[in-house]
């Protein structure tokens, strides 16, 4: 059971409804965590201002939803990666394959895998990362905009990974039961 509860939509009052009912409007069914964001409006005016905002920007959506399957995997959120598991298949169109590989924080397109190490190397630096990492992206033909990309979708993905590992969400799709579990 969630640590935090769920605001029912059909219930929700004041900005919490607004959001609410703007998220389903857009996205359809409203997931659990957004519920649970809604404890706090502000939390989840954020989480959907952020979101959207790189939604629009140079990183297309399976690249976004391979950081954040290697994020989640890197937090062990079960519920983070088991929606992006499913976004990654239904949405995203990855293959089984490159989801694996995305958990490791890898592709088999280089451009990709060096969005995706750059990626790994500055959640495992905690924001620090070496001129190495970063020589090695732009050598891999990684833009200015895609490296300040690839730092907010990480900072999003950390959200959602520590709000719902803190939470303890009720996942609403097919468990990814454990994450690998890297040191």
């Amino acid at each position: 059971m969630s640590a935090l509860p769920q605001i029912n939509p059909a219930e929700a009052t004041g900005e919490a409804a607004t959001l609410l009912a703007e998220l389903k409007k857009s996205i359809g069914p409203v997931p659990n965590m957004a519920k649970a964001m809604a404890n706090s409006p502000a939390l989840l005016k954020g989480w959907m201002s952020l979101s959207g905002a790189l939604a629009g920007g140079v990183l297309p959506g399976p690249v976004r939803e391979r950081i954040s399957l290697a994020t989640a995997e890197y937090n062990r959120c079960t519920y983070c990666l088991s929606a992006h598991t499913f976004l990654g298949k239904k949405v995203a169109k990855l293959d089984e394959d490159e989801i694996e590989r995305a958990r490791h924080a890898t592709s088999a397109d280089p451009h990709v895998a060096a969005l995706l190490a750059l990626s790994d190397a500055i959640a495992r630096g905690r924001g620090t990362v070496d001129e190495a990492a970063l020589k090695a992206a732009r050598a891999a033909g990684v833009t200015d905009a895609e490296i300040a990309e690839v730092i907010g979708n990480l900072a999003l993905n950390i959200l959602t990974n520590y709000f719902n590992i803190v939470a303890d969400t009720d996942n609403d799709n097919p468990v990814v039961v454990t994450p690998h579990g890297h040191a």
